[in-house]
């Protein structure tokens, strides 16, 4: 924290465990890469100020259904642990009000369009000067140099574009069609590039910030939803820039290793992890194949690689005489890495799920008992813990704005002036 932060900021920011207790975060933001961002410093006590646009508010308030009691349950899950606060920062005094908030913010977190925060004169080098000490990280489609930097970006372009969607989907090898077919490309589940590109964005603000710690200096951190997706393609990339392939999708199965892919049992699917030639032949030694150690075939990775599809043949004749269950307990009893697909309903029954805390619950002001997901990274000495329900737009306007040291009756005016919006739900809960 910088030192000439009120009091009355610093109790506030420290109510929340974590190894960012202190630091003060303004998320302006929406739908998923900046939100996912501010959640991961929230989630790790940063006191996160959510500011929306007092119009609405963020997009994925609107994201229905589902719903809870009228509430949108895309926008509860994103943005628990957060304070929010409605501005209108076309207004005057609403612009005001955001540049208050600034003096005292450690990051600011924004993933509009290339020219929007200029625009409302709220870029890093008009805030700098305001702030010299300021994390001021950006979330964009394609990132702010480069020949795409006016482009918008979703997670789907981001997909496609970084070649994902080239490498995710049935394995073609294994295809039976006549001729050649060429199916529809596959996207990832889910928005994988919106999500890496928020967890590579809290990532690059924490290292800023702990530099600044160091040298008294801000910084700006720039990613984009295409670099987060490009990132994903390790693996793929290494093949390709090795060699001359081209890599295909392959279903469930590994690039570079086998048997690493989920196998058919008698009652569905399993995935094993062959990773290694030690773990290849335990893997036999379980299953009761060991004369398999003996073919040419599946000598080696390189071999089994190469025969792939007539190995995962052959293992699938000993699978599919047990069920999944039995599988799993008789593969990790023996210290073989195993296990069930799950269902995201059966994921979140799981006890190991449980018992790390995965899934949690928070009370609403207006959708009350809310189940969401818990935080990934637990820290021993300074824990962590979601403690605070997704804000109502404006829930903290005036809660933030007597933090700026602003009077009642300078409150009353920008709520008057719709500057600023409140909820009527006013409150810290």
């Amino acid at each position: 924290m910088t030192a000439d932060k009120s009091e009355n900021t610093q109790q506030v920011s420290s109510i929340g465990a974590g190894p960012l207790a202190g630091v003060r975060v303004l998320e302006l933001a929406h739908i998923m890469a900046g939100p996912v961002c501010g959640l991961m410093l929230a989630d790790m006590g940063a006191d996160v100020i959510k500011v929306e646009k007092a119009n609405g508010g963020d997009d994925t308030r609107r994201f229905l259904p589902p719903q809870i009691n009228g509430e949108s349950a895309a926008f509860m899950m994103m943005n628990r642990n957060k304070r929010g606060i409605a501005i209108d920062l076309k207004h005057k005094s609403g612009r005001e009000v955001l540049l208050r908030l600034v003096k005292d913010a450690d990051i600011l977190i924004e993933n509009y369009r290339h020219d929007t925060m200029q625009k409302l004169g709220l870029d890093y080098a008009q805030l700098k000067a305001i702030n010299p000490a300021l994390v001021y990280c950006e979330i964009s489609g394609f990132g702010r140099t480069g020949p795409y930097r006016e482009r918008g970006g979703f997670d789907l372009i981001a997909q496609g574009m970084s070649g994902l969607m080239s490498i995710t989907g049935p394995d073609h090898a294994s295809a039976t069609a006549d001729g050649e077919v060429t199916p529809e490309p596959v996207k990832v589940g889910p928005p994988v590039s919106d999500i890496t590109a928020g967890i590579l964005a809290a990532m690059g603000a924490s290292a800023a910030y702990a530099s600044r710690l160091k040298s008294g200096h801000g910084n700006r951190v720039d990613t984009s939803l295409f670099e987060a997706a490009i990132s994903l393609t390790y693996w793929q990339s290494a093949i390709a820039l090795a060699s001359d392939e081209t890599p295909q999708p392959l279903g469930s199965a590994h690039p570079l290793n086998a048997p690493y892919q989920a196998i058919k049992t008698r009652d569905g699917y399993i995935n094993i992890g062959a990773a290694n030639q030690r773990n290849w032949e335990k893997l036999l030694e379980v299953i009761g194949a060991t004369e398999l150690s003996n073919d040419v075939r599946f000598a080696d990775n390189a071999s089994r690689m190469k025969h792939r599809l007539e190995l995962i043949n052959l293992l699938e004749t000993y699978f599919r005489a047990r069920s999944t269950d039995e599988w799993v307990t008789c593969l990790n009893d023996a210290g073989f890495p195993a296990g069930p697909v799950l269902t995201i309903p059966e994921m979140h029954q799981d006890p190991q799920v449980l018992s790390r805390k995965m899934v949690t619950s928070v009370e609403h002001p207006t959708a009350g008992h809310v189940d969401t997901l818990g935080t990934p990274v637990k820290f021993h000495e300074t824990p962590t813990q979601v403690k605070r329900a997704a804000p109502l737009l404006g829930q903290h306007s005036r809660e933030v704005l007597t933090e700026c040291n602003y009077s009642e009756q300078e409150i009353t005016q920008l709520l008057a002036s719709g500057a600023v919006l409140a909820s009527d739900h006013a409150g810290s809960a």
